[in-house]
């Protein structure tokens, strides 16, 4: 077989070598084949026959000679051998598929034999010699196609008797266009050797690096075979990109992982944004794409409608053409912008106008616009016999469906800081007075308005405040200090205003949580050129119509707050971004055959690329969290302030969070080790069954591998990984005391477990109810546009207030654009895809050591069961959080379901 100008020996039975010319089959040549023509139109009868690139007869006869001389030195070469046969899954792509429609792809390489070479890599060296032992090559060809576009290649290979185990399979692509390989099954006379690839494999016309995959034994540096550690070396140096030039712009087909500061937000023309990540603005740090830099800023990234991410990380055909795969994508570019030419930039001018949206709907042009909102929301849009148009008609929300009043009650505002779409922002009251850390000399008095006096009042003389703290009786959602020093740049913008907030709560004897008050600060300083003292008002609930209406503003405004900072921070920080490091860290050091990469890789499928939608159109400049957010332009810098303040690893487990809030006390003697400050708190409970199951399963997992500390420390990989992680990933806090230390198994464990908790739990609980709690928006409005009315009125604004209060709030609420907009988002990112990847769901590398998959099935059972004490716990009609008239049953946490909006389900990773 000739194979380029390298000389390489093949070993036979006897003493004789064969040599061949040959390039280097993985690191830089191609194997010389008959060169088919590329611009091949008709193949069995597919194009236009009379097409002057057909292949020829001498082009056929070629490879029927190639192929005779193939056979020829293959039975001169291994007839003392073993025959192999490799089956190899493929997933038909679309870009394959339009490509054979148009006359040419996959299909003529396969014709020929030529679809994809595999050369099987021995594990382990040749100890005669040291050196890596001659790769067996064999091409695959189609055997069977089912209906979902599923493909079966087999090559059968004929392996010398002292090759030893297969470690590895080297894939060249010989197709035109890349191949999705699911995987790679081996038969050998007594077992099989499976490899799971689930990988976009290249054409080599893109590039001739060849592909490397590793069967699914999974090793420790120090236990890889002596046949494997240059090749687990060099494709962590690809990952890298270490072969290429750092400059170039990354293609779509790459897969180097790199990291970059968040420089690709704005528009240094026309809307420039400050660059997230330094000292000025700390910051994780995202993918690095080496898009080129603007020319009006060169710290500025130009913005692009693709944006590159490495290639596994993209989504995969299904999420690409169903409802929830690339929908986020196009509500963000079509349903927003066309949303404009329907609705209307006003408020809504009555709470029966928001009704329509879920009774009647709105009505679409029958044009363009209509016809692009029916393609991308078919949940949403309605089609009607009896109207001309089409209709945008919200489905109703489960909250409002179950009590449509709820939103207006005190006791719902207080629940939902348990048990609603935030309820990891609440702590415990421990000092009195609430004091501000923020300078006083700039933002006044540290201490609260909220005084000893209006507390006892409100809870009738029941006991004193000392004794409250005393009893862990009172808790507040503090955003005093966060938003504060925001509040006069975002009220030089139009339509929006902001405070710095705290809302206090009492904990009643039923175990329910009663709110007490809310502190409104504007500090002082200057807003559009005018002067302005500081104000700062304490409302509480009242019995009076006008004080009851004005505790009706300030819950809107907390509210709003709450929205911005669930979203910005709990929800795309705390998850998304934050999480992001933690994926580049893992491909760029830890090999995929390493046991640690193999468990926590699961958890970041499609994380990348929801990120990178994110940037285009959701979080960037001018983007739907600027456009309907209190805090407007001023979005992502108060997301790198919340940052630089709550942010830190030690505090993201559920545990730490926890006790870090007050929220529970480490208790050896009590269920998970905490005793929980409040029994009754529906996030932490059911969170807490979830944590410990993830914490057992990695626990079982972690030190199946690490029999011992010192391979923990020893693990060159596994430290680079971490030290990765918190000096370039989150490096803006790379010297903070309360990072982990990674020396045990223990360590390890604690580590791994608030990264996947992370990654599926808490994003769960925090994104899959927003369309059932904020989908109607008077419950969770997402801004405040007006300032309250008793704040520096005047005598025409009280009036307007005192004559029409229903009015004043509809002005303070969102318009009717940006709610629409906001509901449409937030349907999209409360749906499950119908090719979500469960917690539970089992990966085949699991399935290759028994102790795993027993591991694992105990794992999933508790995941089981954790279905079961959730319906329990919210038939319970003790726990008032979670149960009684009208409630919205607590389901965030429960770890499946079926596609669609449904309010539960816990994927494995930040798929949406």
């Amino acid at each position: 077989m000739l194979r380029g100008s390298q000389i390489i020996q093949y070993s036979t039975h006897t003493s004789k070598t064969h040599q061949f010319p040959w390039s280097n089959p993985l690191i830089s040549g191609e194997p010389t084949t008959l060169q088919i023509p590329r611009k091949v139109t008709n193949i069995s009868g597919l194009g236009n026959s009379n097409n002057n690139n057909n292949i020829s007869s001498r082009d056929i006869k070629a490879a029927a000679a190639f192929h005779v001389f193939d056979d020829i030195i293959s039975a001169a070469t291994h007839s003392s051998s073993v025959e192999l046969k490799a089956t190899i899954t493929v997933q038909k792509t679309v870009e394959n598929i339009v490509s054979v429609l148009g006359g040419v792809g996959n299909t003529v390489t396969d014709v020929f034999g030529r679809s994809l070479l595999l050369e099987l890599v021995a594990a382990e060296l040749d100890p005669k010699t040291g050196l890596e032992k001659e790769r067996v090559t064999a091409y695959a060809h189609q055997v069977s196609m089912n209906a979902s576009g599923e493909v079966k290649y087999e090559a059968e290979f004929k392996v010398p008797k002292d090759f030893g185990s297969v470690g590895a399979v080297v894939v060249q692509n010989e197709h035109l266009n890349e191949t999705f390989i699911k995987d790679i099954v081996i038969d050998q006379p007594d077992t099989k050797i499976n490899i799971t690839c689930e990988s976009f494999v290249h054409s080599k016309i893109d590039n001739a690096e060849k592909r490397i995959f590793f069967t699914n034994k999974s090793y420790l540096p120090s236990d890889t075979p002596s046949g494997l550690a240059a090749y687990r070396e060099r494709e962590l140096k690809i990952l890298r990109g270490e072969f290429r030039s750092k400059d170039d712009e990354f293609k779509r087909f790459e897969r180097v992982y790199d990291y970059d500061v968040y420089n690709d937000l704005g528009d240094p023309t026309f809307f420039p944004r400050p660059v997230l990540g330094g000292k000025e603005h700390p910051y994780p740090r995202r993918c690095k794409t080496n898009r080129s830099k603007t020319s009006k800023d060169p710290s500025s990234e130009s913005r692009s409608a693709f944006v590159y991410v490495p290639r596994d990380e993209n989504f995969s055909e299904v999420k690409g053409l169903t409802f929830s795969g690339k929908t986020l994508y196009s509500v963000l570019h079509a349903v927003v912008p066309n949303l404009k030419s329907v609705v209307t930039d006003l408020d809504f001018p009555y709470f029966t106008t928001i009704d329509k949206l879920y009774n009647e709907g709105v009505h679409l042009p029958d044009d363009a616009t209509g016809h692009v909102l029916t393609n991308i929301l078919p949940r949403l849009v309605k089609t009607t016999s009896n109207a001309a148009n089409n209709v945008l008609q919200y489905e109703t929300p489960e909250m409002l469906d179950r009590d449509k009043f709820s939103w207006f009650r005190d006791e719902e505002f207080a629940r939902q800081a348990l048990a609603g779409l935030h309820p990891s922002s609440i702590q415990l009251v421990t000092e009195w007075p609430m004091k501000s850390k923020l300078d006083p000399t700039v933002y006044g008095a540290p201490e609260s308005a909220i005084t000893k006096e209006i507390v006892e009042k409100e809870i009738r003389g029941y006991m004193t405040v000392e004794e409250a703290i005393e009893q862990k009786k009172l808790f507040v959602i503090d955003y005093h200090d966060l938003l504060l020093p925001h509040v006069n740049k975002v009220r030089e913008l139009n339509g929006t205003t902001l405070y710095g907030s705290r809302t206090l709560f009492f904990l009643t004897p039923d175990g329910t949580l009663r709110p007490l008050a809310i502190e409104l600060v504007r500090p002082q300083g200057t807003v559009n050129g005018k002067q302005q003292e500081e104000w700062r008002h304490v409302f509480t609930p009242c019995w009076d119509a006008t004080g009851t209406w004005l505790w009706r503003f300030a819950k809107a405004h907390v509210l709003a707050h709450d929205s911005g900072v669930h979203q910005l921070y709990a929800h795309w920080l705390r998850t998304h971004c934050a999480t992001e490091p933690y994926i580049i860290a893992t491909n760029r050091q830890l090999s995929a055959m390493h046991p640690i990469y193999r468990l926590i890789h699961p958890h970041f499928r499609y994380t990348m690329e929801i990120n990178a939608l994110a940037r285009v159109a959701l979080i960037n400049a001018e983007g739907i969290i600027e456009t309907a957010f209190s805090p407007k332009k001023y979005s992502m810098e108060l997301c790198s302030d919340a940052y630089d303040k709550l942010w830190r690893f030690d505090h993201e487990s559920l545990p730490g969070d926890l006790i870090s809030r007050g929220m529970a006390v480490a208790d050896p003697n009590s269920p998970h080790g905490l005793q929980l400050t409040i029994e009754d708190y529906p996030y932490a409970s059911d969170g807490l069954v979830l944590w410990d199951a993830i914490k057992e399963w990695v626990s079982n997992y972690v030190n199946h591998f690490y029999t011992e500390a010192s391979l923990v420390e020893s693990d060159k990989e596994l430290q680079a990984w971490w030290t990765e992680i918190r000096t370039v990933g989150h490096q803006d806090k790379k010297d903070e005391p309360w990072w982990p230390v990674l020396k045990t198994q223990q360590d390890l464990i604690e580590i791994v477990s608030t990264i996947i908790f992370v990654a599926s739990g808490h994003h769960a609980a925090v994104n899959f109810g927003q369309y059932d709690f904020a989908g109607y928006f008077p419950n969770r409005p997402t801004i405040a546009r007006t300032k309250m009315p008793n704040e520096d009125a005047t005598d025409e604004e009280v009036a307007a207030f005192l004559k029409r209060p229903e009015s004043a709030l509809m002005q303070c609420f969102p318009t009717q654009f940006q709610a629409t907009a906001v509901m449409a988002i937030l349907d999209v990112l409360s749906n499950h895809s119908p090719d979500e990847e469960y917690m539970g769901t089992t990966e085949p590398f699991y399935e290759e050591d028994q102790n795993l998959k027993a591991a694992f099935e105990k794992f999933s059972g508790r995941l089981k069961e954790l279905e079961g004490i959730i319906d329990a716990r919210n038939g319970d009609k003790n726990l008032k959080n979670r149960s009684g008239a009208g409630i919205v049953p607590y389901n965030l946490f429960k770890p499946t379901s079926e596609p669609g909006v449904t309010g539960q389900g816990v994927p494995k990773s930040i798929s949406i």
